[in-house]
């Protein structure tokens, strides 16, 4: 078992340029200090700089993170592309052993979205279509119905007031838009 009653786990899921980092740091920003933002992108490429493949080592690294700022009290944000087949049990198990509340979800924005969104990023020259188009799984859900899908026509602001309203994670002052 990991965490508590009280710590909330979500995990934001989807394909590269969908908005899962920005979710994650606009979540932070709203709620404030108390939530671990636990990127693969980080702990893949920055600490371990692995390619992702089945049973690579960030999977692991990405559980033992995330259970460790749960067990210390923290509410953890999981983001990443996080692939069901290289991802998928690692991510159940964790849900499964969590003993606060879980609230996934799964981006659902098609190829040519992403791109579009992709050329707006600062290092977007360093990332082809094509790179993109290799990592692109369409309709990538987690078995079970364990994801809330969020379909490409959800804002950033849209997404987010979302997420907070369904994990109970509201900062002080908020109030959902109407």
């Amino acid at each position: 078992m990991t965490g508590s009653a009280e710590t909330v786990l979500i995990v934001v899921r989807g394909p590269s340029g969908a908005g899962k980092s920005s979710i994650a740091a606009r979540l932070r920003a709203a709620y404030g200090r108390g939530i671990a933002v636990v990127a693969q992108d980080v702990l893949r490429r920055t600490v371990l700089r692995e390619r992702d493949v089945p049973g690579g080592a960030n999977v692991g690294l990405i559980d033992v993170v995330a259970r460790h700022a749960l067990d210390h009290g923290f509410h953890v944000v999981v983001e990443g592309i996080l692939h069901t087949g290289h991802y998928g049990p690692m991510l159940t198990r964790l849900v499964a052993d969590h003993r606060g509340r879980s609230h996934l979800y799964y981006l659902d924005v098609d190829f040519d979205e992403t791109v579009r969104r992709h050329a707006t990023r600062p290092w977007a020259a360093e990332v082809s279509p094509q790179d993109m188009a290799g990592w692109y799984r369409p309709h990538d859900f987690l078995p079970d119905g364990l994801e809330h899908v969020i379909g490409p026509d959800s804002s950033l602001d849209a997404s987010v007031e979302r997420i907070l309203a369904d994990s109970g994670l509201v900062p002080p002052g908020w109030t959902p838009r109407p």
